[in-house]
């Protein structure tokens, strides 16, 4: 499998978002576990999580204690991406704390779970409108300072708030992890200003998101032609389309079974020819 780089680590060119395996509808433990040993086996070196993958807060924390169980299954070494700054409400619910104590308080009980001295890679989730982007991503250069994580990231910017989290990281913010799809092309602007300035793009739900992915969230037609002349999956020619987009670019499709997640693994090989990607878009 051909390897991408997230600032100085080098990682396969797809990852697995590891968010299906943990909330509401979850495989059992053991397909979960299964589904994540699947990764690593067909050559996935990155796996992405969040302490707020869970179906309520009952259960916070769910998907990083099950990544790690799996991982230490293994005895393989991959990077680990996680998330603060996401909470859970009892019914379900999400909600939003980007205040710097509790992002600390967020990333040392987010350390415990994992099991590690220091997280890889750790995003402020989303930005909470009810605190400055600087005190969150103040927070994060706290963190890297203290040596609690080896590099910082930001999930949900905007093109501006990117820039302002790279000033604020002195030039250190090694990824941003937004939404991106053949069905949701919005953050087209945040993946060539990652491009430009050397930060991997993280395109989380790159299939269409949980119970999508078998349309690519409505957009599938395009890459179904595609897919029948290299017979393929489309969904493997959407992975091997987003890879030629930019060599920033590191898709985490989610999954709950090990043949699906070995699927997205190979699109990493797929080659397509520039008329195939012209005609994708």
């Amino acid at each position: 499998m051909q390897t991408r780089t997230i600032g100085d680590s080098p990682v396969s060119a797809i990852g697995l978002g590891a968010m299906p395996l943990s909330v509401e509808g979850r495989p059992d433990r053991e397909r979960a576990v299964a589904t994540v040993v699947a990764a690593i086996e067909a050559g996935i070196t990155l796996i992405d999580t969040a302490d707020a993958y869970a179906p309520g807060a009952d259960d916070f924390g769910h998907n990083e204690e099950l990544v790690a169980e799996a991982v230490r299954a293994t005895g393989a070494d991959v990077l680990i991406s996680t998330k603060g700054g996401h909470t859970r409400t009892p019914d379900g619910g999400w909600a939003l704390d980007g205040r710097p104590e509790y992002l600390r308080s967020a990333c040392d009980a987010s350390l415990k779970r994992l099991g590690v001295e220091a997280i890889d890679l750790y995003h402020f989730h989303r930005p909470d409108p009810a605190v400055p982007v600087a005190d969150s991503v103040g927070a994060l250069a706290g963190l890297l300072d203290a040596g609690k994580i080896r590099m910082a990231a930001v999930s949900n910017f905007d093109p501006a708030q990117i820039r302002e989290a790279d000033d604020i990281l002195g030039g250190r913010l090694a990824a941003v992890q937004n939404q991106f799809s053949p069905a949701y092309r919005d953050s087209e602007p945040e993946l060539e200003l990652c491009a430009e300035l050397g930060i991997a793009f993280l395109p989380w739900s790159p299939l269409g998101g949980i119970g999508k992915a078998g349309d690519l969230g409505g957009g599938a037609d395009p890459f179904r032609s595609v897919a029948q002349a290299h017979g393929v999956s489309p969904q493997r020619v959407a992975l091997a389309w987003m890879l030629a987009k930019a060599p920033v670019v590191v898709p985490i499709p989610g999954s709950t079974r090990p043949a699906s997640i070995t699927d997205s693994a190979a699109a990493a090989d797929l080659v397509l020819t520039a008329d195939e990607l012209a005609s994708l878009g």
